[in-house]
C-alpha cells in the first residue's frame, strides 16, 4: 500500500531540508522494488513555483487543494530568517498543517522547522530536535518546549524532528528502516553515499567537525586541506610545512587553538573517515588505504583502542555490508 509523503514550506525554505529526504525516500522504492511505495507531494501556502533560498524553484500545490486525510508522513522545511516569519504568519498554512497532523502517521519537521511549528503552538511539551542556530531561539521564545540541542533527530510518538540541513536524511533513513527494514535503509543509504543508521541521539557535531570551527582561525584551511589528503603524509613536520610554520610554533599554537596536539587530531579525522565509509559497507583493505593506514591490521589497532570494539564490530551494528 502507497504511503503518502507531504512536504510543506514556502519561500525561502533550505533546499536540501526538502530534497534530501524525499531523495532518501525516492531512493527507497528502487532499493525495494517498489515503484509507488513511497509518493511525495509537495505543498505551500499558495501553490505554484516557490523559490528557495539557493534560488533553486520548487513546484507546489497550493494547502487548498492538498488533501489533509490519508497522510502517511507530513513534514515542515526549515527556511531562512525571513521565510521563517513570513509562513508563521500564513493562517491557511497553519490551519492546514494542524489538521493535517492530527491524523498523519508521522508529523514532523525538518531542521529550522520546528521553530515554526512551536510558533504555532504545536510542539508545546514536546521533546524537539532542530538545527543548533535554532535551539536558543527556541529555547527562548518557547520555553514549554523541550529543545535537544545536539540530536540529530528526535522520534517521540508519531513526531519527528531533525537537526540541520542533511540530518533530515538521517531521520528519513530512520524511517524508511522503520517501514522497509534495515536491508533497505542500508541499500538506500549507500546510494546516498551518507552515513548509515547515525543514530538520532549521536551529536550533530563530529569531533572533527567541533575542531574545525574553533580553530576557524588560523588553521581552518589547513584541516580541510588534511581531511582532503587522508592517505598522504600528514606527520606533524608535513603539516606545519603546509602551514608554513616552524614546528615547535606549530605544535604549540595548532594545541591551543583546537585543544589537541595535530598528531591526535589527525587520528580524528582518519577515524571520522573510516567509520563513515565502514557505515556504508566498503572493504576494510581499502578503507585502510584510503584513510591513509599502512593495513587493516593497523587501522583495526588504531579503531579499537578508540572506540573499543572491532571494525567489523562496527560495521554490523551501524549497518555496513560488504
Amino acid at each position: 500500500m502507497s504511503k503518502r509523503i507531504v512536504f510543506l514550506f514556502s519561500h525561502e525554505v533550505q533546499p536540501v531540508d526538502v530534497t534530501g529526504p524525499a531523495s532518501a525516500f525516492a531512493q527507497a522504492n528502487e532499493c525495494a522494488g517498489l515503484s509507488d511505495f513511497y509518493q511525495m507531494e509537495f505543498a505551500s501556502p499558495h501553490g505554484g513555483p516557490v523559490i528557495s533560498f539557493s534560488g533553486l524553484p520548487l513546484h507546489t500545490q497550493a494547502v487548498a487543494d492538498v488533501r489533509t486525510d490519508g497522510i502517511d508522513t507530513l513534514l515542515l522545511g526549515g527556511h531562512k530568517p525571513m521565510g521563517t516569519v513570513d509562513l508563521i504568519k500564513e493562517t491557511s498554512a497553519k490551519d492546514w498543517f494542524s489538521e493535517a497532523s492530527q491524523t498523519a502517521r508521522r508529523w514532523g519537521s525538518v531542521c529550522g522547522g520546528s521553530y515554526i511549528l512551536a510558533a504555532w503552538g504545536l510542539l508545546d511539551g514536546c521533546h524537539v530536535a532542530s538545527h543548533w542556530r535554532s535551539t536558543r531561539r527556541i529555547t527562548e521564545d518557547f520555553p514549554e518546549v523541550k529543545i535537544d540541542a545536539e540530536a540529530l533527530y528526535v522520534s517521540e510518538g508519531r513526531l519527528w524532528t531533525s537537526a540541520g540541513v542533511t540530518a533530515g536524511i538521517d531521520m528519513a533513513l530512520a524511517m524508511i528502516e522503520e517501514d522497509l527494514g534495515a536491508e533497505i535503509a542500508a541499500a538506500v543509504a549507500r546510494h546516498l553515499v551518507v552515513y548509515m543508521r547515525r543514530p538520532g541521539s549521536q551529536s550533530q557535531f563530529s569531533e572533527p567537525l567541533r575542531r574545525q570551527t574553533s580553530a576557524a582561525a588560523p588553521y581552518a584551511t589547513l584541516i580541510n586541506w588534511a581531511k582532503a589528503n587522508l592517505k598522504h603524509d600528514l606527520t606533524t613536520d608535513a603539516l606545519a610545512e603546509q602551514a608554513g610554520q616552524s614546528l615547535r610554533t606549530f605544535q604549540r599554537k595548532f594545541k591551543e587553538s583546537t585543544g589537541q596536539t595535530p598528531a591526535a587530531f589527525v587520528e580524528d579525522i582518519r577515524l571520522d573517515r573510516a567509520k563513515a565509509l565502514l557505515s556504508t559497507g566498503v572493504p576494510l583493505k581499502t578503507i585502510a588505504e584510503e584513510v591513509g593506514y599502512l593495513s587493516p591490521a593497523q587501522l583495526s589497532i588504531v579503531f579499537r583502542r578508540r572506540f573499543g570494539i572491532a571494525p567489523s564490530m562496527w560495521k554490523t551494528v551501524h549497518g555496513g555490508r560488504g
